[in-house]
């Protein structure tokens, strides 16, 4: 059922078996797999998951090349609606635990907002990152081209900018080490631009130098192109650099503050899990962007299945096996 602010009073005390934080791949699929396990289970979308700016999902195994992610997550919608799924848009403010119940609160409605709360044996978080942009006063000229030939994700989409001109949008020196040279692998015609952000080493302009990679220092003050095609960028100083293709390596922001206080193990920004998903709390699973590895709509669809599958397998192991009663025997 998709609730909402007028009819959320049938939920509140209903005690689920997982909810979900998360609406992109990973947490529809977990979501599925949790429905056909016959669990209960609740999906919270925030709302705008990473996938739903990707124009094409190219890489995403049985799918026609031109599928967007915003028809991959409507058809994974349907698909856990038809499977009588509960599933809310808000904003997962905190995570509470108290005798074994998770206490999850959310904000819901961006005007005339509700708070409530909702209460789950397991949790399965999936809520993912957002990657921040090349920061502009004008920014609808990245939005125009981003996810279309302006990308954030060389794993996803090196291959959409083999042997073009891409211009490199940097947040700091380290990302231009960690991925400048990876990127050349799919195409050496690189322009880094800094934005103005930050200072580059001489040790760094050297190394661009010798091979043979262009450094744009001055601020942009706005990106050029039509029909969403990135064509070049404008810096504020009226020149001109025209520009075939782009990748954005500004860093990026995990959607994990309503976790503070729970004590979960981290590396870095992500949360740490086994092969399961399983993080530091036995009854807390963590998928797709928000746990260490490969940042994927396929993994995180991959992961869903496990963390759903793992939780169906407790769940049913303290129930224990259901009997035929019509079958059974009454005793004497």
């Amino acid at each position: 059922m998709k609730l909402n602010k007028t009819n959320l009073e049938q939920r509140l005390n209903h005690l689920y078996d997982v909810i979900v934080v998360g609406g992109g791949a990973g947490g529809l699929s977990a979501g599925i797999y949790l429905q056909r396990f016959r669990l209960s289970s609740l999906i919270i979308d925030k709302g705008k998951a990473r996938s739903f700016w990707m124009q094409a999902l190219h890489n995403y195994l049985g799918l026609p090349p031109d599928t967007s992610g915003r028809q991959l997550l409507q058809q994974g919608k349907q698909h856990y609606s038809a499977l009588a799924g509960d599933f809310l848009e808000g904003y997962v403010e905190a995570v509470t635990e108290e005798v074994n119940t998770f206490t999850v609160r959310v904000k819901v409605g961006r005007q005339n907002s509700r708070h409530v709360k909702f209460y789950s044996k397991y949790l399965i978080v999936a809520s993912g990152i957002i990657d921040h942009l090349v920061p502009l006063d004008d920014m609808q000229t990245v939005y125009d081209y981003a996810g279309y030939n302006l990308h954030v994700c060389m794993v996803c989409d090196g291959y959409e900018m083999i042997d073009q001109h891409c211009g490199f949008f940097a947040g700091s020196e380290t990302s231009i080490e960690e991925m400048v040279f990876n990127l050349s692998w799919f195409t050496p015609k690189i322009t880094i631009f800094t934005h103005g952000l930050f200072e580059v080493s001489d040790q760094m302009r050297g190394q661009l130098q010798e091979h043979g990679y262009r450094l744009v220092e001055t601020p942009i003050q706005k990106f050029l192109g039509e029909n969403h095609q990135m064509t070049g960028v404008e810096l504020v100083d009226g020149s001109v650099i025209a520009l075939e293709t782009g990748l954005i390596s500004m860093g990026s922001r995990y959607h994990n503050t309503y976790l503070q206080g729970l004590g979960l193990e981290m590396k870095g920004s992500n949360l740490v899990t086994d092969k399961l998903g399983r993080t530091s709390h036995p009854r807390i699973f963590a998928i797709g962007d928000l746990k260490v590895g490969l940042n994927q709509v396929v993994v995180a669809a991959g992961d869903g299945a496990l963390a759903a599958t793992q939780i169906w397998r407790e769940i049913r192991k303290d129930a224990g096996p259901r009997k035929w009663l019509e079958n059974v025997k009454v005793s004497a």
